[in-house]
């Protein structure tokens, strides 16, 4: 009978311990690949997030003067490359001759896909104008191929009327709502869209902000938290994801 309980509460330890641990162990979505050691949304960047163990991966994309989708967080090329203008004026062939931060060179979406190849889940934020449609394109040859299936990616915008045409259009692809305002105020188009997250600036996210999110039927992905400090209140919140630049710092 003794050695029946010691068991019983072996046991009742390690669920316990297990349920702490899964809440305060949110999914880690490598910033722009892994931004905080690499240049950032190169293929370089991507490997070293998986390098990194990564749950997933969160890149942004624009559509190229030829029709391409390049992967590339700014409008302009000044900040973080060699050349100057706005990407969406290039065509593919000048974009291959600029390199980011006079190192790696500019991938295209098609390239990042074959890079991660469904090892983890891919975010991919619709940066720019006139996106949806050949993001939608892409994704179903790859889907059709086998390479890909619909759960291995999920598309994000701050660009809601984007959002609105991908959601129209896309047969049940997984979409969050970006947001850098009252992330409550997301709601109704996270509803309207049947996304399956918010995705807020952690800055204006609180507890009970959180809470409300999640009642409401929301997983919350937060963006773009660095700090020690800052990732362990995340955690203590409850947040479903952490989006950082740097993945080795949520589980250390």
């Amino acid at each position: 009978m003794k050695s029946f309980f010691s068991l019983s509460l072996v046991l009742m330890i390690s669920v316990s311990t297990s349920c702490v641990q899964t809440k305060n162990s949110p999914l880690v979505i490598g910033h722009r690949g892994a931004r905080g050691y690499v240049a950032e949304n190169t293929v370089a960047s991507v490997k070293k997030a998986l390098e990194l163990g990564v749950d997933g991966i969160e890149i942004d994309v624009f559509r190229c003067k030829t029709g391409e989708l390049v992967v590339f967080h700014d409008q302009t090329l000044e900040k973080l490359t060699n050349a100057s203008g706005y990407i969406e004026q290039l065509d593919l062939d000048s974009i291959r001759k600029i390199t980011v931060l006079d190192k790696e060179p500019i991938p295209t979406l098609s390239e990042v896909l074959d890079v991660i190849d469904g090892k983890v889940t891919l975010n991919i934020e619709l940066k720019g104008s006139q996106t949806a449609l050949p993001t939608i394109s892409l994704l179903k040859i790859y889907f059709e191929s086998g390479k890909l299936t619909p759960n291995d990616v999920f598309i994000s915008s701050f660009n809601w009327e984007e959002l609105t045409l991908f959601y129209q259009e896309s047969n049940g692809i997984p979409i969050a709502v970006l947001t850098e305002g009252d992330p409550l105020d997301a709601i109704p188009i996270a509803k309207k869209l049947n996304a399956f997250a918010i995705n807020p600036d952690f800055k204006s996210l609180t507890k009970s902000n959180f809470q409300k999110m999640h009642k409401a039927g929301f997983e919350v992905y937060p963006w773009t938290i660095n700090s020690y400090e800052d990732i362990d209140y995340m955690k203590s919140i409850g947040v479903d994801a952490i989006i950082t630049d740097f993945p080795d710092r949520v589980n250390p």
